[in-house]
């Protein structure tokens, strides 16, 4: 309950949710004794794979028993998933702590959510200086909270989409302004650009070109190919590797863990063959394709198997249509997305779905009603709407092997975890 207090607290601080912009965060964390510049970081943007790419980092750093913090957004059932320090979660009251006292040095003055909760971070970050941090940035880069450094390890570029468009200006809403947004203020330490589309990856060299940073490609540094009998093959300056198949599914994570083990390679951190083949096996991200398989909500699937994934824009749609394809079986797919996405955009990546059921999230004020959602997906077969997560499930017939997948907002994955 307290926690939520302070919470509430921050969030009535800036009128916005999002007001980009570095001034406010730099003047209270210059209060704060500049903590962001006492920290070791691997910066990681993009548009898609943020998360998993730093998940895959996590779990290799941990097996080979080195101390890391995590800085992610958003998080999906408690806000603790944000803070992990010395590879531990803060728990409430060490939350709780940490946030009144970062809010006493700030002195009510405007914020946003993101920005005190990313100064939070930092702040607590400087008591771990030899830590790793592996720290996630937001919509963009340039203006981000989390682009305060003067140092860092590496920056990590993810794929780079269309997303978040409705912030750019209507004659900016292209791939190169995305691109600018996410790469042109870079610090000169280390860049690793994972795999992309080509017009999209001369984009972001251009972008990058008079950075003087070491600066490593996919297909040109290092690269995988997927391999057969359980295992895959990567490949980097340093050798090659036979590895196993990761814990986590889909092909698209094989290029998230590649980038994540070509960062930690190049990095020098002393890692062990052994440490990435256990690592990759052991891998914590939920709500990019995770399997459900107990629990309330998974009671009602039986012994289907039950996936979420918090895919939300066109690429995303596209990564996960790959894995649909490869899968033969009836997909049915319940669907919730933010207003501010391109809803058509999206399904019509989804190819050979037996059914498409739309619902509201709950508690989202900036969520599209599932029965809008509807009728933007009219012209698809068998679409219907349901009320909730709990009665869209039941309205669905699934047979012995069909697979259900509730995807579109990780707003949504939250909701299902939590009915769960």
């Amino acid at each position: 309950m307290k926690l939520q207090k302070i919470l509430s607290r921050f969030l009535r601080l800036h009128p916005k949710e999002i007001d980009l912009s570095l001034d406010r965060i730099l003047n209270l964390c210059d209060k704060l004794g500049n903590p962001q510049n006492k920290t070791k970081v691997i910066n990681v943007v993009g548009t898609n794979g943020k998360n998993s790419t730093i998940q895959a980092c996590y779990s290799i750093l941990k097996e080979a028993n080195i101390k890391c913090n995590v800085y992610t957004s958003p998080h999906l059932q408690k806000v603790n998933e944000r803070f992990v320090f010395d590879n531990q979660e803060l728990k409430d009251d060490e939350l709780s702590d940490l946030f009144e006292e970062v809010e006493k040095v700030n002195n009510n003055q405007p914020i946003t959510f993101f920005e005190i909760l990313t100064a939070c971070y930092f702040y607590k970050a400087a008591q771990y200086p030899e830590n790793i941090n592996l720290v996630e940035s937001g919509l963009f880069f340039r203006f981000d909270a989390t682009n305060i450094l003067k140092k860092n390890l590496a920056t990590i570029i993810t794929s780079i989409s269309k997303d978040h468009l409705d912030w750019l200006p209507k004659n900016d809403q292209t791939i190169q302004k995305i691109v600018f947004e996410k790469t042109s203020n870079l610090l000169n330490s280390n860049i690793i650009v994972a795999k992309q589309n080509q017009n999209t990856m001369n984009y972001i060299k251009k972008n990058i070109s008079k950075n003087q940073s070491n600066k490593i490609f996919f297909n040109e540094d290092f690269s995988f190919t997927n391999g057969e009998n359980g295992y895959f093959y990567y490949e980097d300056k340093l050798g090659g590797l036979k590895l196993p198949e990761p814990n986590v599914l889909g092909l698209h994570q094989l290029e998230n863990i590649s980038t994540a083990i070509v960062t930690l390679r190049m990095l020098n951190f002393n890692i062990k063959d052994e440490n990435i083949k256990i690592g990759i096996q052991k891998i914590n991200n939920i709500a990019r394709l995770q399997e459900i398989a107990a629990g309330k909500l998974k009671n009602l699937v039986k012994d289907n198997l039950f996936l979420i994934s918090g895919d939300h824009n066109e690429d995303g749609a596209r990564v996960l249509n790959d894995y649909l394809q490869s899968l033969d079986c009836n997909k049915h797919l319940i669907v919730g997305m933010m207003a501010n996405k391109n809803h058509e955009g999206y399904i019509r990546y989804l190819k050979n779905i037996s059914s498409i059921t739309t619902v509201d999230i709950p508690n989202q004020p900036n969520a599209i009603s599932g029965k809008k959602l509807k009728d933007k997906f009219k012209n698809l077969p068998n679409v219907k709407y349901a009320e909730s997560v709990e009665k869209a499930i039941k309205s669905i017939e699934l047979n012995r092997g069909d697979l259900l997948l509730i995807t579109g907002s990780l707003y949504l994955c939250s909701e299902v975890l939590n009915l769960n």
